[in-house]
């Protein structure tokens, strides 16, 4: 028997711009053929109009052994969700072919497969199901389902009462008692806590022992690094690197890095209302020069540029961000609201500042990710980084030394005492 799980083949996905994807019926095929023959005297529909089209993946040959952990990585555009969505059996492939070797059990997105009037308990059974689980299955994993889930006061309640975490504790439950032979999952895992993520982290762990296959799509470097054996680096629908975790996932760092210095706003994928919008970031020093480099231990001003989108005023806006290492782990989350600071009556355009004294981080380059609130509403979130910061030596400490430094992003100050014990 042959050791390979998953086979792919020159694998390329086209997908018209501005048109869906449709899926024929029979109906829909005999319909088609029996008005070739009229559709062939009208001219016009001889020559094919021109469409704009675009590749989400283009020419991506590749196997998987039975029992390897998979990760596959890239930034927002390069195509993974729809290479997974080809390999679930989601959507088919423009060229090429696959090979799946063992049952398929997909997470791509939350609460797929989920009906929202349903309970917990009666979406097990519907999701299960549609996963391909018997029923007499179902019934024989229910307890260990509801007991990973972690939902059982809640198994009765209907899931749009559900948060946006429990939906994924039930989903990846299902999914991952399914016993599939191969396991494919989405970035959905970064919607739940950090405990239950390493709970799933192990669970996957767990299926890769016991010989099955598992394919991780993340942003999260640390969870690729924890859990893969080997990783996939995409890039505008193609694979630009494979090999083990540690060599892609620098690979993939360094090419993030070296793109840092042109970050374009006006690209990156964003949600939120559109109310307002930001459209660029930069650093200041205490007397309002731009930086290219801080030194850790200086004030710092954070400069957050925005356009407002509607000609009705905005009020109680609050600024966040986010700064992240090399590996994407979020070290801080600040908005303007935690220190009771909101804006209101803003200009059409303007910049939110945040001074920062003392700025605590040691050496390195950091990104920095951040999302505008109204009144609670996100309004404006990129999907990505906005920008980074170069942390240079500096003295932190007030001591006249800037080599002061031991293991750890974040620098504290604080005064040491001693006292004695009476004996």
């Amino acid at each position: 028997m042959s050791n390979i799980a998953i086979s792919v083949e020159n694998l390329s996905k086209k997908y018209v711009i501005g048109e869906l994807e449709r899926y024929y019926t029979l109906r829909d095929s005999l319909t088609h053929l029996l008005n070739y023959p009229l559709r062939l005297l009208n001219k016009k529909e001889i020559k094919e109009k021109e469409k704009e089209f675009i590749w989400a993946i283009k020419d991506i040959s590749f196997e998987v052994q039975h029992g390897d952990i998979v990760g596959i990585i890239g930034r927002n555009g390069a195509g993974k969700s729809t290479l997974l969505k080809i390999l679930s059996r989601i959507t088919p492939p423009t060229e090429g072919v696959v090979k799946l070797n063992g049952r398929v059990g997909s997470l791509l997105e939350v609460g797929t497969g989920f009906h929202p009037e349903l309970t917990g308990r009666e979406n097990i059974f519907l999701n299960g199901s549609i996963l391909g689980m018997s029923k007499k299955e179902i019934e024989r994993k229910f307890d260990e389902i509801v007991d990973f889930a972690e939902i059982e006061k809640f198994l009765d309640t209907p899931v749009k009462r559900y948060s946006s975490g429990m939906y994924v504790r039930l989903a990846f439950a299902v999914a991952a008692h399914m016993e599939p032979e191969i396991l494919v999952v989405d970035e959905v895992l970064a919607v739940g806590d950090i405990q239950f993520q390493n709970k799933c982290i192990g669970k996957m762990d767990n299926i890769a022992s016991e010989g099955r296959t598992v394919l991780f799509i993340s942003h999260q470097m640390s969870a690729i690094e924890k859990l893969c054996m080997s990783v996939l680096v995409l890039n505008s629908g193609s694979i630009k690197y494979r090999g083990d975790t540690k060599s892609a996932i620098d690979f993939y760092l360094n090419d993030l890095e070296s793109k840092a210095s042109n970050m374009d706003l006006s690209d990156i994928k964003r949600t939120g209302t559109g109310v307002i919008k930001l459209t660029g970031f930069s650093l200041e020093d205490s007397c309002g020069n731009n930086l290219n480099a801080v030194s850790c231990g200086e004030e710092l001003v954070f400069v957050f540029h925005y356009e407002i989108m509607t000609n009705k005023s905005v009020e109680d806006v609050s600024m966040g961000f986010s700064i992240h290492n090399r590996l994407g782990d979020a070290l801080t989350v600040y908005y303007s609201h935690y220190s009771g600071t909101t804006f209101s009556e803003l200009p059409r355009s303007g910049k939110l500042k945040c001074r920062i004294k003392d700025f605590p981080y040691s050496m390195g380059r950091y990104f920095v990710g951040a999302r505008v609130l109204i009144k609670g509403i996100e309004a404006d979130w990129p999907r990505g980084y906005i920008g980074y910061i170069d942390v240079q030596a500096g003295d932190f400490y007030k001591t006249g030394s800037v080599d002061a430094y031991g293991i750890g992003p974040i620098l504290i100050r604080g005064k040491w005492e001693l006292e004695p014990v009476n004996e």
